[in-house]
This record gives structure tokens, C-alpha cells and sequence, in this order.
């Protein structure tokens, strides 16, 4: 080959490489609550960071976490600092209902697609301008809630006392579950509420046993939903307790102790992946990542709202050849190009269940995202 076409070439690769190495990266920010009465949802989803890839379809990735200490206020502000500071190119976040539903308003003004680590319905519908641009990784409280009433149906509870979080997600969970009672014929006695920093609930308490439930759901989330049942059992009622996918980790059993044995509640697979059958789609992909977290984390530490964070990657990285194909990382074409691969993702299986998005579905799970769930022993069961 002539020296002038050797040298050629060498040019050329070297321009390729240059580009190549100052290309701009994909960059994700999280905002998390991993301080204040979330941060047992919060801290393992900032664990999962580390175990996801820094390359999607060739392209770098770069993650930017944000504590907002499970403060709606905080976390908007995080938002806002992601996409005007660190340009990033899609949100992950936050880990509850009131700070997600605060961030939604952002995401539609700047036109950055964010997928929500919270559970409540509310942030994806009713599907309209602002929420065309959040979709979000957690079960939907609707998806739940039916599971709890036919439960009850099932074991023949006809009265239940429901107290929840004072915020959208117990909110939330009461507006869905109000309707799933009546459609199963289950009478609800009484409703209550408390804050997530609360540390009595004594008179709510009462007035729930006074109403003489057969069965009590409690609508909260991480360590704070223990007390409620603990404060039930102190006082002596004797009745299936039921909590929501908001508890399904090793903090609510440690903070619980004996009083929470015997806990109903509907979880994702991942919850109790190894007593999955084989068959289960979910299974070979929620043990991946059980894996790994327990690798980096301790045997035994994983738990749900991590893998929600992780599927929430997972999705991201699902979308990621769309938006590549309608601009580069960094451009409003790539973010848009996301926003509509997210939208796009068909049968997909994640760590929670398998999802087929739609421009009126931003989350596409069904009811293999599902099973039901008790506390035997101190550790987590699956039921039949």
C-alpha cells in the first residue's frame, strides 16, 4: 500500500477514535430518597446504580445521583439541577408518590423523559400533556389493590379497617382499593390516616378495633408501614393484617419483628424469585440480579425498590436504539427518540414482570407482575 494511503487511513481512524472519545455520553440522573423516612427504598436503589452497565448499544452511560431526602420539594429541585446542570438525558426517580407526582411538571417542561420509582397510578393517568413524558417501574397500586380484594373474597373476609399514608400514596391506594372492595364484597369500616414521620398512632388504632374488622389493610411504605400493625397487635387485635407492595423488604420484617408475622401482601416476583417455578419468565432475570446486589451488598440485603431502580435501567436501555436512531445523546432529538422507544418497549421482562408499553400505558404490566405473599417465620413466603 502507498505510504500516502497508509497515512490516509491512519487519519482517518484517528478522527474516528477522537470522535469516538469525545462523543457525548447517555447520562441518567436519579434523584432518591436515600435519607428520611423513605431511605429504605432510597438506599438500595442507589446500590443498583453501581450494578448497571456504563454501555447501552455502544454509546458510554453516565449516572448522576441525588439524595432528596423524601421531600417532594427537594426532589423537583434535583430535577431541575439534573437536566439544566448535568444535561442528562432521561430522570429516574424519586422513590415515593408525592415526590414523583411533583416531578412530573418538570419532565414536561423540559422535555426529558423520567420513569417514576414510585407505585401510586396517578402519576401516569389519567394519560395527558405532562404525563406523555413519565412512565414509571413499580406496580401500579390498581394492579395491587384487585389483588388484596380478591384475597380477601378468596378467604372469606367480609369487613376490613384501612389506614394509609396522609399523602398521594395513601391517597392513591384508598381510591383504588374503595372500588376493588366493593366489586369483591368487602365492606370497608373505617379510614384513617398518618404521617410517614408519626410515631404514635394509638388513637387511629383504636378507633379501627372499635369499628370491629374482620382484617386491616395498611396503605404504607418502607419502615414507617410497621407501625400501624405493630401498634394493631399491642393492642390486641387478632385479625389478618394486609400491607401493599410498599413493604416488601428485609427493613419492614427487621423493624416488625413477631408483630408482622403472618403479613398478607401482594408483591413482585422478585420479592420470592427462588420459589418462582422454572417456567416463570421473571425468574431467570430477578435471580441475575439477586446475585449480584447480594455480591455487593451482603447475602440476603436485596429487595424490591432496588430492582425497581434496576428496571427502570433496564427500560432505559430498551429504548436506548430508538433514540440513537432520531438523534445524539444530549440533543432534544435523542430525548424524544427515548421517550418514544420507552414508549414503544414490547414484551420486555424485567425483575417485577414482563411490560408492553402504549401512548396510554406508561408502565405495561400485567398480572404476571404479581404474586401474593406472606411473612413466615420472619422471612418472606409465597402463597398458592
Amino acid at each position: 500500500m502507498p505510504l500516502s494511503r497508509i497515512l490516509g487511513v491512519l487519519t482517518v481512524s484517528a478522527l474516528a477514535l477522537t470522535g469516538a472519545a469525545n462523543a457525548e455520553p447517555i447520562r441518567i440522573g436519579l434523584t432518591l430518597s436515600a435519607t428520611g423516612p423513605a431511605a429504605s427504598l432510597g438506599i438500595p436503589q442507589r446500590n443498583s446504580v453501581a450494578l448497571m452497565p456504563k454501555q447501552m448499544s455502544g454509546q458510554d452511560v453516565e449516572y448522576i445521583v441525588l439524595d432528596d431526602a423524601s421531600d417532594a420539594s427537594k426532589a423537583v429541585a434535583n430535577a431541575r439541577k439534573l437536566i439544566d446542570e448535568n444535561k442528562v438525558d432521561v430522570l429516574i426517580g424519586s422513590s415515593t408518590t408525592p415526590a414523583a407526582l411533583a416531578m412530573i411538571d418538570v419532565a414536561a417542561e423540559k422535555h426529558v423523559p423520567m420513569i417514576a420509582l414510585a407505585a401510586s397510578a396517578a402519576i401516569i393517568t389519567p394519560m395527558d400533556d405532562r404525563k406523555h413524558w413519565a412512565f414509571k417501574s413499580p406496580q401500579n397500586d390498581s394492579l395491587m389493590a384487585e389483588a388484596i380484594a380478591a384475597h380477601m373474597e378468596k378467604a372469606g373476609v367480609k369487613s376490613v379497617a384501612f389506614i394509609g399514608f396522609n399523602d398521594a400514596y395513601g391517597d392513591g391506594w384508598l381510591a383504588e382499593f374503595t372500588p376493588a372492595a366493593a366489586r369483591h364484597h368487602v365492606t370497608i369500616t373505617t379510614t384513617e390516616k398518618y404521617a410517614r414521620p408519626d410515631t404514635s398512632v394509638t388513637g387511629q388504632v383504636l378507633k379501627m378495633i372499635a369499628s370491629k374488622p374482620e382484617a386491616v389493610l395498611v396503605a404504607g411504605a418502607g419502615t414507617p408501614a410497621a407501625l400501624p400493625q405493630k401498634t394493631l397487635r399491642e393492642r390486641g387485635f387478632t385479625g389478618v393484617i394486609y400491607q401493599t407492595h410498599g413493604v416488601a423488604n428485609n427493613d419492614f420484617l427487621r423493624v416488625g419483628g413477631k408483630d408482622v408475622e403472618g403479613t398478607i401482601l401482594p408483591s413482585g416476583p422478585i420479592l420470592v424469585a427462588a420459589q418462582l417455578p422454572d417456567s416463570n419468565p421473571i425468574k431467570a432475570v430477578a435471580l441475575d440480579y439477586i446475585t449480584r446486589y447480594d455480591a455487593a451488598n451482603g447475602a440476603g440485603s436485596v429487595n424490591n425498590f432496588g430492582a425497581h431502580a434496576y428496571d427502570a435501567m433496564l427500560m432505559i436501555q430498551g429504548a436506548v436504539p430508538a433514540a440513537l436512531a432520531a438523534g445524539k445523546p444530549g440533543t432534544p432529538e435523542f430525548r424524544a427518540g427515548l421517550r418514544a422507544g420507552l414508549e414503544g418497549l414490547h414484551n420486555v421482562t424485567l425483575d417485577h414482570g414482563v411490560t408492553t408499553m402504549s401512548p396510554t400505558d406508561h408502565n405495561g404490566f400485567d398480572e404476571r407482575a404479581r404474586v401474593m405473599v406472606t411473612v413466615k417465620d420472619g422471612h418472606w413466603a409465597l402463597l398458592p
